[in-house]
């Protein structure tokens, strides 16, 4: 299992990017978070088997039909410092 934080920049506020990142990270089996920031821009938390994780990274660069997404940076997150691990994906 790994973890991953990436944050995603562009047109991703307003447009249910969150919620479309939650319906593809549940059908990858991905658990984490997808969450507003105060600077525009929406920060995704992504934990499991590393394909999955792998998957749902590339797919921020689409999102939902109505974002426009201009960067995805991403860091790896050693699995000790996601405590306690997500078992669910979350919106908030």
């Amino acid at each position: 299992m790994i973890a991953r934080r990436c944050f995603v920049a562009g047109r991703v506020q307003g447009v249910f990017y969150r919620a479309s990142t939650r319906i593809r990270a549940e059908s990858l089996g991905v658990t984490g978070h997808a969450r507003n920031l105060p600077d525009g821009r929406v920060e995704v938390l992504a934990c499991g088997a590393p394909a999955a994780v792998d998957a749902l990274c590339h797919w921020l660069w689409a999102g939902s039909p109505g974002s426009s997404v201009s960067a995805v940076a991403s860091e790896e997150l050693s699995p000790e410092s996601v405590q306690p691990w997500p078992k669910v994906f979350r919106t908030t």
